[in-house]
């Protein structure tokens, strides 16, 4: 069972999540907060698998939530907002959250993201990513980070960071440099603990901050 807490100052958009996961046989509404704040105590007191987490919120925002409790290890946090451009969905990211969502997303997608997400998985439209990065860059005039932080890795781990901050999957990123999947996923590991890294998500931000992948890169 995947125990989930909801967070939304909105009671009427907890209300429709609650009805859509209360559906599901292997999942739990185990309680629901209105801001950040009870957001944390509550997620400590539970410890939930997943945290649903709006970012616009009063008395403490999504975003600064969601550090503090992927710092505590306590659960998995995916992101919901209203706008697809949202730098607070692009904070949230690199806070640690697992996954980034808008709130139109039809039900069935939402529900295999919090799968996802419970499972250990990073859930997030590659496209979305890019077009928050390209925006966020672009507004802080390009690279945010040194650059010298990918020298530990391997020439073939460093192309193979490049495929994932383009969005590809496993499958094709050995079907583009003709590797095998476990080949393909084994790098993928290694880029993620060289770079002191959680998921894909958290690696694609870092191929934009480092100017390794500029906005605009197909």
């Amino acid at each position: 069972m995947i125990r989930v807490v909801l967070v939304d100052d909105q009671e009427l958009m907890r209300v429709g999540f609650r009805m859509v996961l209360g559906a599901q046989e292997d999942m739990e509404v185990v309680g629901e907060a209105g801001n950040g704040k009870d957001a944390v105590e509550l997620v400590e007191r539970l410890r939930p698998d997943v945290v649903l987490m709006d970012v616009r919120m009063p008395v403490l925002d999504g975003v600064e939530a969601t550090k503090l409790i992927t710092e505590r290890g306590a659960s998995k946090v995916l992101v919901m907002t209203t706008f697809d451009l949202d730098e607070y969905a692009l904070s949230a990211l690199r806070s640690g959250a697992s996954g980034f969502l808008l709130k139109d997303t039809p039900p069935d997608h939402l529900v295999s993201a919090l799968r996802s997400v419970a499972s250990g998985d990073a859930v997030v439209s590659p496209s979305v990513t890019r077009r928050l990065l390209d925006r966020f860059l672009g507004s802080a005039g390009g690279q945010l980070r040194d650059a010298a932080v990918l020298d530990v890795l391997t020439d073939r781990e460093r192309e193979v960071l490049v495929l994932i901050a383009q969005g590809l999957s496993n499958t094709e990123i050995a079907r583009k440099l003709f590797l095998s999947e476990a080949t393909v996923k084994t790098h993928v590991g290694r880029v993620l603990s060289k770079l002191d890294l959680r998921d894909r998500v958290q690696a694609v931000v870092l191929a934009y901050e480092t100017g390794l992948v500029r906005p605009g890169d197909a």
